[in-house]
């Protein structure tokens, strides 16, 4: 059994305080969605709990169990049992995918030579074809890939936390439900717990959530069951966004961004 802690955590970017304290648990077995509109904080927050460079913490704690994450390098941070799927995965030209994942259970103490025979178990699971398995890593596919093999990590790896980043983004309906329903079958298979970033509900239809927090200007505004969710596919952000002046978007105030995206 294990637990995310996220406690008053703030974070700004290039001086611009974008998280403004975030309070949230998640413990093994349970999935979280985080929705909000544009520029609320939410790939902020994924990007901070991974500790990818760039962006600093201004206040809060975040704990995986008893270990300060914010103490870690990001690598470090995986090995604790964090992982996090990009919303637009990383191409990593000359590095393959069976020896990242052969490197990283090497890291992790695990047997290394499982790591080919779960990969292809796992590819067959979510319809990733098997040729990708020795290709550069994410060189060259196309954006419905680059989530399946997303998910094979998260699958072959078993984090006890996953953070998805708009897992959902670029994915046909096909594919969506692939990945989808492995990430909820690891969430009793494996008890992983699940922070699931998304704008909109169909990721939800097939990921069921527990619990569903609203985040508005680096806040979170609302936090409620499934039918929240619900709400919002209904009637949008308005009653969240109302009284607040509109957000800069986020991306503007992310040197990291890509402006491709």
């Amino acid at each position: 059994m294990s637990t995310l802690s996220i406690a008053g955590l703030e974070a700004e970017v290039a001086g611009t305080a974008i998280l403004r304290g975030i309070d949230l648990q998640v413990a093994s077995g349970e999935v979280h969605a985080v929705m909000g509109p544009n520029g609320s904080g939410k790939s902020t927050l994924s990007h901070v709990l991974m500790g990818r460079p760039g962006y600093t913490v201004t206040g809060g704690s975040v704990h995986l169990d008893e270990t300060d994450l914010l103490a870690l390098e990001p690598w470090e941070r995986a090995n604790a049992g964090l992982f996090l799927a990009l919303q637009y995965p990383t191409e990593v030209p000359g590095v393959a995918l069976r020896d990242m994942l052969e490197e990283s259970a090497r890291a992790g103490g695990r047997d290394v030579a499982a790591v080919l025979e779960r990969m292809q178990v796992e590819a067959l699971r979510i319809g990733f074809d098997e040729r990708f398995l020795d290709r550069p890593l994410n060189v060259d596919l196309s954006g419905g890939e680059k989530k399946r093999n997303e998910t094979l990590q998260l699958a072959v790896l078993e984090p006890r936390i996953a953070i998805l980043d708009e897992l959902d983004s670029g994915l046909d309906v096909d594919a969506l439900r692939a990945v989808s329903r492995r990430v909820e079958a690891a969430t009793e298979e494996s008890g992983l717990g699940v922070l699931a970033i998304t704008h909109y509900t169909r990721l939800l239809e097939e990921l069921r959530p527990d619990r569903v927090h609203i985040l508005v200007k680096g806040r979170i505004v609302e936090s409620g069951g499934p039918e929240l969710a619900a709400e919002l596919e209904e009637t949008g952000y308005a009653r969240f966004t109302e009284d607040e002046p509109k957000p800069a978007s986020e991306a503007a105030a992310d040197p990291f961004a890509d402006p491709f995206a």
